[in-house]
Order: C-alpha cells, then structure tokens, then sequence
C-alpha cells in the first residue's frame, strides 16, 4: 500500500469515528439499518427513522429526546414541537386534542384565546399554569387543525403515556372529544362522557368540553364549571 492510498484509508476512518461521536453525544442511542428496498415517497422515509426513545427520566430528558422527530408527516410542515408545560410533579394534568396554529409558532400548549378562557378556568379553580401540567395528544399541529390521524396518533402515543407515567398526577382532565375518546378508548361522544368519572391506567378522569367549544357555545361554560367542581371536591 502506498503511503498516499494509507494516509487517505487512514482520514476517512477518523471522520467515521468523529460522526459516530457525534451522534452518541446527540442521543441517537443506535444506528438501524434497513434492507435495501424500492424507492419510497417521503411519508413512507418518515415512518422508517429511529423512533426517540421514550425511556427517559425526566420530562426534560424526553422533551430534548424528540427534537427533531420526524416519526409521521406532520414533522414536514410544523415550526415546533410543542410537547407540553407545567409543574413535572403536578396533582392535575390537562390533556387536548393538539396544538394550533399559535402554539406551533411558539411551542406552547394552550396560548391562543382558547388558553386564555382555559387560564379563566383555572383561576376560578384557584390554580394556575405553574401547578398544573398541560399537554395534547399530538405533539405537532395537524393543518387546518383537522383531525388527528391514526399513524399520527400511534406516533404520538407513546410519548402521552410516557409523560403521564412520569408526572403520576392524581387526576387527568381531557379537553374535548378526541382527547377523551383516544384516552378511554371510546367511541361515546364528549356529550356523554363529560362530568362523569372514569379511569385511564388507574388514574382518575374527568371529561370536559374543550376551550374552544366554549368560544363557539358560551352555553357550554356552566356544564364545564359543574365538571370543575367536581375535580375540585375530588382534590380537596
């Protein structure tokens, strides 16, 4: 071998070891290798990147493990992630549908003016933001906030559980149809759900109407005070 030809094996196996560095200082844990196929569509390359691991410890750990995800389609066009807000130890955890045009520009759930009358409410309860941990089943806003579809949600899901397995709050409030339907596994609508008692992995869950019903129907807001009260009693 020619000192030339040695010298170049030599420096493409040092930038080998500087990337593979790289990506364990990034989290990618490990490196899945597929078998040669056909070219696909881009939907179907998403499906095939390495899922972020949701073994973490912390809330924090798993929000910085899915930086990037591009695990269904709606990766190709959101601005952020918006992977939910609050006290990690909190008594209550609020679950949506998923995050709307506002909370894409920002990564916050709950800012627009459905989160402002969702802040009303909380306020009445005597809580705040800062007491309580907000979220959605989706991660990333669905355009045209349609409804969320199913490998959108299998995506998704993983995470829903993993954050509520790490907060262990004692009680779940769902926000809307979809969020209670896709945590009880139901296809009962919200009208029947709501104000009623029941239990997602051992936890108790109340179903209320979402924010955004309430701006639409104003009427709705004394069914969801009456839901409210009943969390309240529950709390203490």
């Amino acid at each position: 071998m020619s000192n030339e030809l040695y010298h170049k094996c030599h420096e493409a196996i040092s930038q080998g070891r500087a990337i593979l560095e790289d990506l364990q200082q990034w989290d990618f844990e490990t490196i899945i290798q597929y078998p040669q196929a056909e070219p696909q569509s881009t939907a179907s390359h998403l499906s095939t990147t390495a899922m972020p691991s949701t073994e973490k410890t912390t809330l924090a750990e798993m929000e910085s493990g899915l930086k990037g995800c591009s695990l269904c389609s709606l990766a190709k066009q959101r601005k952020n992630i918006v992977f939910g807000a609050g006290n990690p130890r909190a008594r209550v955890v609020l679950v949506g549908e998923a995050p709307g045009r506002e909370e894409d520009e920002q990564g916050i759930p709950f800012i627009g003016e459905a989160g402002k009358l969702l802040d009303k409410i909380l306020l009445a309860m005597k809580l705040s933001r800062e007491e309580v941990y907000i979220c959605n089943v989706l991660k990333c806003h669905p355009p045209g906030n349609r409804d969320p579809q199913p490998d959108e949600i299998s995506a998704c899901e993983p995470f829903l559980k993993q954050q509520l397995a790490l907060i262990k709050p004692e009680l779940i409030i769902t926000l809307g149809r979809f969020a209670a339907q896709e945590l009880l596994k139901t296809t009962q609508p919200i009208g029947k759900l709501r104000g009623q008692w029941h239990e997602y992995e051992g936890i108790p869950l109340m179903p209320t109407f979402h924010p955004a019903y309430l701006l639409r129907n104003p009427s709705g807001k004394r069914p969801v005070w009456e839901d409210m009260k009943k969390v309240m009693q529950r709390l203490g």
